[in-house]
């Protein structure tokens, strides 16, 4: 690729970027797109939207105030409103505003003129064809320049573990200050048990329960509630709602058009009080008992008790009375309960298979990618080709922006797809399920964006040599990382300019709201559009473009400028995010940051592996030899910080649930706090039924 692509590529996206941005701005002002822009505000029925009430000539300006807005949002606002995990995604985009800006003094200031006054390197191309004067290619080989770029590759490692390990303890504080913190957490009092023995003498598992842990905690155990196989009585309440809003829409439009439909009313209200009288029919205790699972919600006394519950082996068959830590509430994928629980590694067998082949095909738009980047070598297979070079410029914008839109377009449905393989694996809750994703998405982007980007021009050559020869694996890894560095340059620019202003527009919700508005929804959706912030999406796509930038920081500086616009554009756009529009339905105390730990210390390890190849391309031993224990420092500090923060992040200690009681009993909430936790763990099939067609809104049975 040439400057000319580059250039062409950085003007689409600039220009992009500032048309979508100011879209956005306008639409924000316009109190129609207040459902998509402050869905979490108006969730919350708060006051003081800034929307302008009609069309006047400062609605139809562009106004860019909520970027400074966004500067000004402290950590302790989004703690207190979003939680730790939504605070756990800004903190990585601080992140990587601190460590590239730092990166970039030392790439700008000390290894850019150092490439670039090279006179021992090969025969520079003309600075309008090529970029490789300003990289690491432009030294020659055993040039004793290699040496400052051995120290900046030391500097920037020490720094980059110094910034993970500060991130790392302050989140780690933060954790333990917000489970000290948060009131009402039904989670802290109640396990999980799984696998749980039936009773033959009273036909149920509910009888054991009760025995067990009356039996075994004596005097901490507080109470108890069976989960149940709920598919029918799901299935009835789903045709219920649909009823319930059928006679809901009638009324409104007797109401609207002052036409009356007695009879459809009377017939969809007949059907609406017989599916109610079924519901309630199910929830009797004697149908209830045939359709126990073997797993329950056990709460205790105290969050002591739970902890030592959910921490211990409670049988010496360790697969029978399986216990953990009670997801949330609200967090509970209750459909994935039934799932026996021998049955879950082959869930994850299947699910491994299934992303396994869904890598291999995503290889194919890749190498296709790396085809239109590699023009020259394409008009030589591909002929008619050359038709694209009769055009003037047309050539720069295929070869400089149209592969990274094109990857860009098939990653954005990558997420989406791990995270329908992940539901697959039988997780208890959603955060699991999307912590999961995460990882997927992660290993799936390293894959098939880093590695067979960067190997896919001579791919099976590379893969043949690498399994031959392993220890030759750095350095056909350097000679490609070096020879892609251009590509990555246009990603990273696609990725957050492009990327970035998209998110914030929210173009599919708008163009999804406009044709429910003109079409078969016209006048009825009044709920703000509510959903959760993506961390499954957010978080891998950053930590890759976290690892592109740390492969390329000493190799080739001039990318170090983009990654900044790429974290500060993408901090402003999510500090939008999470104050406006996304919502929090789970809170697993930052539990993503460990992963993120993982992703930037995986990252170091890839940079420094690079580098020891490339400087045996550079006929530098020494200098490969002298970054070996630079290696061994990053997976010993690892090593370090895995034994130091990560049992925290996995476990609720016993100390601090002894502290968190004593503080309840100080107040006068422990009674309270512990009697209310299993009331919160209420299956779908036993809460009460909301219709107003009903005579009754209450089941049959009590809860536990």
């Amino acid at each position: 690729m040439n400057a000319h692509s580059l250039f062409a590529s950085a003007s689409i996206n600039i220009g992009l970027a500032f048309f979508i941005l100011s879209l956005f701005s306008i639409f924000k002002k316009h109190a129609s797109n207040s459902l998509i822009y402050y869905a979490r505000p108006l969730s919350k029925h708060q006051q003081h939207i800034p929307l302008h009430p009609s069309f006047t000539l400062s609605s139809l300006l562009p106004s860019f105030s909520w970027i400074p807005r966004a500067f000004r949002v402290s950590e302790e606002e989004i703690l207190q409103h979003s939680g730790l995990d939504a605070l756990v995604v800004i903190r990585l985009f601080k992140f990587g505003i601190k460590f590239f800006l730092a990166c970039s003094v030392i790439g700008l200031v000390i290894l850019l003129p150092v490439n670039y006054t090279s006179e021992q390197g090969p025969t520079r191309s003309p600075p309008s064809r090529s970029m490789d004067s300003f990289t690491i290619s432009n030294i020659g080989e055993g040039s004793n320049r290699l040496w400052i770029h051995f120290s900046c590759l030391c500097i920037i490692s020490i720094y980059g573990c110094y910034l993970l390990y500060k991130e790392y303890s302050e989140i780690f504080v933060r954790r333990i200050q917000h489970l000290h913190n948060t009131k009402h957490r039904p989670d802290q009092f109640t396990v999980l048990v799984r696998e749980i023995p039936f009773c033959n003498e009273h036909k149920s598992y509910g009888c054991c329960v009760d025995h067990f842990f009356s039996k075994h905690y004596p005097y901490i155990y507080q109470s108890y509630q069976m989960v149940y196989d709920g598919k029918v009585v799901e299935e009835l309440l789903l045709e219920a709602t649909s009823i319930g809003r059928k006679i809901e829409e009638l009324r409104a439009r007797s109401t609207m058009q002052k036409l009356k439909y007695p009879e459809q009313l009377r017939v969809h209200e007949k059907n609406l009080q017989e599916l109610c009288h079924q519901i309630r029919h199910i929830q009797c205790k004697s149908m209830l008992k045939q359709k126990e699972l073997p797993v329950a919600f056990v709460s205790f006394k105290s969050r002591w008790g739970a902890a030592i519950a959910s921490q211990s082996q409670q049988h010496e068959n360790p697969v029978k009375w399986i216990t953990e830590l009670a997801p949330e509430p609200r967090d509970v994928v209750w459909s994935n309960l039934a799932i026996p629980y021998n049955y879950l590694p082959l869930h994850k067998i299947v699910v491994f298979l299934a992303s396994s082949l869904l890598t291999i095909f995503f290889a194919l738009p890749v190498t296709a990618v790396q085809g239109i980047v590699r023009f020259e070598k394409l008009m030589k297979w591909f002929p008619p080709a050359m038709a694209v070079q009769l055009i003037p410029g047309l050539s720069s914008i295929v070869t400089g922006y149209l592969p990274s839109a094109i990857l860009s377009l098939f990653i954005y449905i990558v997420p989406f797809a791990m995270v329908a393989l992940a539901a697959l694996e039988g997780y208890v809750s959603r955060s699991k399920r999307e912590i999961k994703a995460c990882n997927m998405v992660f290993y799936f982007l390293v894959a098939n964006v880093f590695f067979l980007s960067v190997l896919s021009g001579s791919l099976l050559d590379q893969i043949g040599k690498s399994f031959t020869h392993p220890k030759d694996f750095p350095s056909h890894l350097a000679s490609a990382v070096s020879a892609q560095a251009d590509f990555f340059m246009t990603y990273i620019l696609t990725d957050g300019l492009s990327g970035f202003s998209l998110e914030i527009l929210q173009s599919g919700l708008m163009t999804w709201d406009f044709l429910r508005v003109h079409t078969f929804g016209r006048g009825t959706n009044k709920n703000p559009y509510l959903f959760s912030l993506p961390y499954y999406r957010v978080i891998p796509l950053v930590s890759l473009s976290i690892l592109i930038g740390m492969v390329h920081v000493v190799i080739a500086p001039l990318l170090l400028p983009f990654l900044i616009v790429y974290f500060f554009l993408g901090y402003v756009v999510y500090i939008n995010q999470i104050q406006d529009v996304y919502e929090t339905v789970y809170d697993t105390g930052g539990l993503y940051w460990p992963y993120i730990h993982h992703y930037v210390i995986f990252s170091i390890a890839l940079m420094q592996i690079t580098m020891i190849g490339l400087f045996g391309l550079k006929s530098k031993p020494s200098a490969s030899i002298s970054t070996i224990p630079l290696f061994v420092f990053t997976i010993l500090f690892n090593e370090y910080c895995k034994m130091r923060f990560l049992p925290t992040f996995f476990n609720f200690s016993i100390q601090n649930a002894v502290e968190n009681d004593e503080r309840d009993a100080m107040n006068g909430l422990a009674e309270c706090e512990s009697e209310a936790a299993i009331d919160a763990y209420l299956p779908p099939c036993l809460r009460p039924m909301n219709f107003e067609a009903s005579t009754s809104t209450q089941p049959l049975v009590n809860s536990t």
